[in-house]
């Protein structure tokens, strides 16, 4: 049982991960019914709603008698009312189970309503099991969050925020220079905030950063803050601006004990103004990814599920939203939440915890920047469903705490493996420098959020490449070891290859040291420049297996050209020619062939699966009939992934 469609599409696809055809779920109440009434429709997804109409429509039915396991999702909310009364007055046989992440306790329980039905506990009974927030962290099953607070709106002096009534607080919340300045500091911080220097792979693909939610009081604020953002970017090229998406729909008032108020798909609740607002966004959406949705009920449902899945796949930087998206919603790839909306108890946890999903180990936190004073109720919220001392575990230390210990780190590192050209003898030693080097690279993650870290960073920028440099060479002979074994050696050290990656030394900063090299030539600085691209490219673990492009590039780069055209020309002419060397070797269909790296490089991945590696390979009489086509396949799509990974990036 879930109390909103959104919920009831995604509880679907989570059993559909578990198991194909595990779960049944229903559009319709008609369908409910046919369900309800199959033998072999042993689990049931449906929405409370669609429940409490059946059970309108059928005083009498043989499901009621029938022993039943009613399971409620999110149970801290719709559960309070005449749909679940009436539920547990009609089935006789049934056991019932409630999920909440933030139970209602008689200390955050609303006045009104039934009063023997105003706590989870009177609902569903006894708890019989505890785990809060504070067990997920301590287990690495959530992260922690890092808390921003930017105070917006300064009162006069003498003058208490008591003082100041709701109608005029909200007014100069809305004016435009607030929501001006808001738009400002988020595009001035977004890339900070969400990690744009960072990358990681995900599903074959390399991103760039995370993505985010901005959650507003309204939908007057959101369509005030889409206008904004709209405005700030008018004039940036279309490669430069943030991709906006926005999302709302008729909601009723926010619940008194903290529970955001649902957002159902029904539009037609909507004011024609906001309506028409909502589908101009929307009319953007489809023009910048080719749809075709609008604000028609089906069709906003679909717009719905684009969008989030868009969001999961980070093909959108930030979403406006008001309630939709802040409960129940998980994308692994969202990290930061910007608040300008007052939040309490279970709504500011459940939007809290959008941003705290697992992805990697880059993504070590969630990041909440609000623009309204929220502290007090965090502190509430945390001390409600973790216990007082959550705050010290769910927030992230102070940067003291974490430059210290880097600074610790640092001085250890220094001690223990001075930089002096010599190699790190005996396994013990390496792994002892891994795990060291590791931590600092870990602590480095987490400090790059904070801005007082500039200028504060105490390795050089060439004394930690050459401690990467040591890193990665480990990393390459651990690694071939193991491969060479047939199994593990390297069970006890972790290398955090995507902490390195995302400080990744690029190729257009090998260029500009290319230009440098070029003008100091003869002057006896080259040779110090030429150890600094060697130095680069070595601390770099993309830029490894292009070394020998790069160092033939130096060797050949002439003065009388533009150094990036003739990096291009260089790298086309040797990308041919090892297409064509891989083609020749394999004895590969060679038209074939290059429409499947076409393919590879303009998709960003090789396919591994599917019909199209096939046409590539000779006809499969040529080798034995057992087991040498796999193998002929396995050495090809080899072949083509290290070309791949080699080349790309570089063009284009």
């Amino acid at each position: 049982m879930v109390d909103r469609k959104d919920l009831d599409y995604q509880t679907m696809r989570e059993y559909e991960r578990f198991e194909k055809g595990a779960a049944n779920s229903n559009t319709s109440t008609a369908v409910l019914q046919k369900q309800l009434e199959d033998a072999n429709a042993r689990i049931i997804i449906t929405t409370i709603q669609k429940l409490s109409r059946f059970v309108a429509n059928n005083k009498k039915h043989p499901v009621y008698e029938a022993h039943v396991v009613v399971i409620f999702d999110e149970c801290h909310r719709s559960q309070f009312g005449d749909m679940h009364a009436e539920i547990t007055r009609i089935f006789k046989r049934y056991h019932l189970f409630g999920f909440t992440g933030t139970p209602i306790f008689a200390d955050n329980a609303d006045t009104g309503g039934d009063p023997s039905r105003r706590t989870t506990e009177q609902a569903f009974g006894d708890r019989l099991h505890t785990y809060t927030i504070v067990d997920a962290i301590n287990d690495k099953n959530v992260l922690p969050f890092r808390i921003d607070y930017i105070n917006t709106i300064k009162t006069a002096p003498g003058i208490k925020d008591k003082q100041v009534s709701a109608i005029d607080t909200e007014r100069a919340l809305l004016a435009p220079e607030r929501i001006s300045q808001i738009v400002g500091y988020i595009r001035e911080h977004f890339d900070q905030k969400t990690r744009r220097a960072a990358s990681y792979t995900m599903h074959g693909k390399r991103l760039a950063g995370f993505n985010s939610l901005f959650a507003t009081a309204s939908i007057d604020a959101a369509r005030r803050y889409y206008t904004e953002f709209a405005a700030q970017q008018k004039e940036l090229p279309k490669a430069q601006r943030l991709k906006i998406g926005l999302i709302y729909s008729f909601a009723a008032n926010e619940e008194a004990y903290g529970l955001l108020g649902e957002e159902e798909f029904e539009t037609e609740g909507l004011d024609q103004s906001s309506r028409d607002f909502l589908d101009a966004a929307i009319k953007d959406y489809n023009a910048f990814f080719g749809t075709s949705f609008d604000t028609t009920a089906d069709k906003f449902q679909n717009y719905y599920k684009d969008l989030s899945q868009r969001l999961k796949t980070r093909e959108l930087d930030l979403v406006i939203v008001v309630n939709m998206f802040l409960t129940g919603f998980d994308a692994t790839t969202l990290n930061t939440l910007w608040v300008d909306k007052n939040l309490k108890a279970h709504g500011l946890l459940q939007a809290y915890s959008r941003t705290n999903r697992i992805l990697n180990s880059v993504k070590t936190y969630g990041n909440i920047i609000s623009f309204r004073n929220l502290e007090q109720a965090t502190n509430d919220a945390l001390a409600l469903f973790g216990n007082k001392d959550a705050r010290g575990i769910v927030l992230l230390k102070p940067y003291a705490e974490y430059f210290q210990e880097y600074q610790t780190k640092i001085a250890e590192l220094l001690a223990q493996f001075p930089l002096l050209g010599q190699a790190i003898v005996g396994e013990t030693a390496q792994k002892a420098f891994i795990k060291l080097f590791g931590s600092i690279l870990r602590l480095k993650n987490i400090l790059t959020a904070f801005d007082e870290l500039a200028g504060n960073e105490i390795l050089s920028q060439r004394d930690f490449q050459d401690y990467q440099s040591v890193y990665l060479n480990l990393y390459a002979e651990f690694r071939n070891a193991s491969e060479a074994q047939k199994e593990s050696i390297n069970d006890d050290v972790v290398f955090e290859i995507e902490l390195i990656k995302q400080v990744e030394i690029n190729v257009d900063y090998i260029l500009m040291l290319v230009e440098q090299y070029l003008k100091a030539k003869g002057s006896g600085q080259d040779k110090e420049i030429r150890a600094n691209i060697e130095r680069a490219v070595n601390a770099s673990p993309s830029l490894r297996n292009k070394k020998d492009l790069i160092e033939q590039f130096v060797d050949s780069v002439s003065t009388r050209g533009k150094v990036d055209a003739q990096w291009q020309a260089f790298v086309v002419a040797r990308k041919a020619e090892e297409l064509e060397r891989i083609i020749r070797v394999e004895n590969l269909n060679a038209e074939e062939t290059r429409a499947f790296i076409d393919n590879a490089f303009r998709n960003g991945a090789i396919p591994t699966a599917g019909t199209a590696i096939t046409l590539v390979l000779p006809p499969a009489s040529r080798f034995s009939k057992e087991n040498g086509h796999a193998l002929k396949k396995q050495t090809v799509l080899d072949k083509l992934a290290a070309f791949f990974e080699r080349y790309f990036g570089l063009v284009s």
